[in-house]
């Protein structure tokens, strides 16, 4: 590309502007309008209740629209039934998967002949409860109650799990159990084994264990949420004084930084060291990882010497990792140090760019709550689609029927047996055959919304610093309020810029889903070459998405200074940077790479502080500390939040640089130093250049 010339006119970001990429502007606000009209219709077709409250066979859900009663049991109350949703709980096990509301699940093994003949008041009143809601006559004979399907033959202990009624099938010494028995009556005089039951409940007892592993999770959250809280202000404020303290003492913070983090991670190799010699001749120590497996308790890993080892040796790689790369590029470490501190004091002049972060996040969890909950009412737009069940042999068996006119069809003539019985949820109008179409569509907005909104916060925070370092006399030729004035044109001119670059992204990630979904689907498949083909798919899209970021970055930092349209600004951008290769992967890299120990410091420091607390290592407040089940949860929420934290801080002045940096190219092009062309960079980044502007002291 050709360099920028002199332009007597040109001092700082351009306020007589006019509006770029209006078309894609026009794109943006018709999708914006037919997103909206997709989320009414999924809200008035869709109903969330159908994701947490489980139905009978008449599609009614249990606890709502008249049947009071909370749990669904599973068809026959624990057996199996082929074809139907991993159990259900009803007349018949055999063929006509029947569930039924009902106020508790059963907690005792019980047959409706023994029921029925029991001595024992009650029994049989008990049994009702899991039969139709019709049945009421008690003396009726066990053998036309069980053929009138009025009743399950039998029950089994069950146990609740999210409104459902699961076989309780437990493990006591290697022996498969449900309740405290090995073998169960059927109901139909047959005694059977509980293990018939362990293929059905297999995915629900993993179920069932991550339910005990969150509900664990959760206690240790209302019990810890306060000290979390303050972990993350702690973080908050650290990243506060670590960006203050920068702008007075950039070099001497960076170099601490690098200390600090190397003794960070000197302190945890040691640490790992003294747990592994710790554990020398402890019985079950020396287990391997592989041999011990999955375990949901992850505390049993801690009192293995391999864990520790694991710990150890991944610290010390990342340790010397770091020491080569500081001694290599120690020379450019001090030119990063100069822009930084520069950022600093365009940062301090315009505080309120710290804040910044905070808009973008919230416009953020703006787009993810619609986007979630228009994906959830369009799953749960279809509606109940009913089907003929029967024991015998009937020509209407599997297809669609209506309950209402069911008992007066020709259905119940020619197949006597025959009901009409909840199937799932479904639909066959024109709306229902595109449900997937609008999903796709949500998937898309999502992305284009989200990646707009980060264009934004980019292009506004570029327009403020931009605006610091076209000031000849800083900070008096600033503007009085840079950072509203730069978010007042990003969006009054150049929204369809910023719909541009983020559609082109969006489409990337919609390509790179779609590649892992089909990805995920080919997994059971034995078709290499599919494989083979759709890696290097994702490995492409991948890099892509990666250019498309870093050329849509700089473009909007163009977009912000000089007001071009979108594809004017990236191929400007991008040719200042291919003219400035050699600085733009040193100095670039080098800064990324301190902002990222900046991270690691402040995230490492919270996170021992948390390991001490949570663990009660700290003996001042030893006491204070909550008794958990899990202290990782906490721990790693606070070091989760403190990365966040950070990264949002850091993300600030990422922006500065970059923007202080191609300003900076710009100005060596444009200017020369003399009395017509003097350089609007600040005297230190002159000295460190050796540049001066003729004529004029530098202050």
């Amino acid at each position: 590309g050709t360099p920028q010339k002199y332009d007597p006119t040109f001092k700082g970001p351009i306020y007589d502007r006019g509006c770029t990429d209006i078309v894609c502007c026009v794109l943006l606000v018709i999708a914006i309008v037919g997103y909206v009209v997709v989320g009414v219709v999924a809200w008035t077709h869709g109903d969330p209740r159908k994701v947490i409250y489980p139905t009978d066979s008449r599609g009614q859900f249990c606890g709502q629209q008249g049947t009071p009663n909370e749990y669904v049991s599973p068809p026959v109350c624990g057996v199996p039934v082929e074809g139907a949703r991993a159990f259900t709980c009803g007349p018949s096990a055999s063929s006509s998967p029947t569930q039924i509301c009902v106020s508790k699940c059963p907690d005792r093994y019980l047959t409706y002949l023994s029921a029925y003949s029991s001595r024992t008041p009650g029994e049989l009143e008990y049994y009702r409860h899991f039969c139709v809601p019709e049945f009421k006559n008690l003396q009726k004979a066990p053998i036309e109650v069980l053929k009138d399907k009025e009743c399950p033959a039998m029950i089994i202990p069950s146990t609740p799990l999210a409104r459902r009624c699961f076989p309780a099938i437990r493990a006591k010494k290697g022996v498969i159990m449900v309740g405290n028995e090995t073998t169960y009556d059927d109901g139909r005089g047959r005694r059977r084994n509980v293990t018939e039951l362990l293929e059905g409940a297999k995915k629900a007892n993993v179920v069932l264990e991550t339910r005990q592993l969150a509900m664990k999770i959760f206690e240790d959250y209302t019990v810890s949420w306060y000290w979390i809280i303050i972990g993350l202000v702690i973080a908050m404020v650290a990243s506060f004084i670590f960006i203050v303290l920068l702008r007075f003492l950039a070099g001497i913070m960076v170099w601490v930084m690098i200390v600090m983090v190397i003794l960070v991670l000197g302190y945890g190799i040691f640490h790992c060291y003294v747990e592994y010699a710790k554990l020398k001749g402890e019985a079950g120590s020396d287990v391997s990882l592989k041999d011990l497996g999955f375990q949901t308790d992850l505390r049993v890993y801690l009192h293995l010497r391999q864990t520790w080892l694991a710990f150890m040796i991944i610290l010390c790689i990342v340790e010397v990792v770091i020491i080569l790369l500081l001694i290599f590029l120690r020379k450019r470490i001090l030119i990063a140090i100069a822009l930084i501190k520069e950022a600093s004091r365009a940062v301090g002049h315009i505080m309120m760019s710290l804040l910044f972060p905070l808009c973008t996040f919230f416009l953020l969890c703006l787009c993810i709550a619609y986007w979630a909950s228009t994906a959830v009412f369009l799953s749960t737009s279809n509606e109940a689609v009913y089907k003929v069940f029967n024991e015998t042999a009937c020509q209407f068996s599997g297809q669609t029927c209506k309950p209402e006119t069911f008992n007066t069809s020709n259905v119940t003539k020619l197949c006597p047996d025959a009901q009409c019985l909840f199937a799932f949820y479904g639909g066959e109008t024109a709306y229902h055959k595109y449900l997937i179409v609008l999903q796709f569509f949500n998937v898309f907005m999502f992305f284009w919304l989200a990646n707009f909104v980060i264009a934004l916060g980019q292009v506004t925070l570029a327009g403020a610093f931009a605006s610091y370092y076209w000031a000849f006399k800083k900070p008096d030729d600033m503007p009085a309020f840079p950072l509203f004035s730069a978010f007042g044109r990003a969006l009054r001119y150049h929204t369809g810029s910023l719909a541009f670059g983020s559609l082109i992204l969006a489409i990337v990630q919609v390509i790179r889903v779609t590649l892992e979904y089909l990805d995920h689907r080919l997994k059971a498949a034995d078709n290499k070459f599919a494989k083979f083909l759709l890696s290097c798919l994702k490995c492409c899209f991948w890099c892509l998405e990666k250019f498309i970021k870093f050329l849509n970055r700089n473009a909007y930092i163009m977009i912000a200074v000089y007001g071009t349209n979108f594809c004017t600004s990236a191929r400007n951008a991008f040719f200042l940077l291919m003219r400035n290769i050699i600085r733009v992967a040193v100095l670039d890299k080098v800064t990324d790479f301190l902002f990222f120990l900046g991270k690691l410091l402040i995230v490492g420091s919270v996170g021992i502080l948390a390991f001490f607390f949570f663990t009660q290592r700290i003996k001042l407040v030893q006491d204070t500390a909550p008794p958990l089940n899990y202290y990782w949860v906490p721990i790693l929420t606070v070091i989760v939040g403190s990365y966040l934290i950070a990264h949002g801080f850091f993300s600030v002045y990422g922006m500065c640089v970059d923007t202080l940096f191609l300003c900076f190219l710009e100005d060596l092009e444009r200017n020369d130093g003399s009395a017509e062309k003097p350089y609007f960079m600040s005297p230190n980044l002159k000295k460190l250049l050796k540049k001066t502007n003729k004529g004029q002291p530098d202050a």
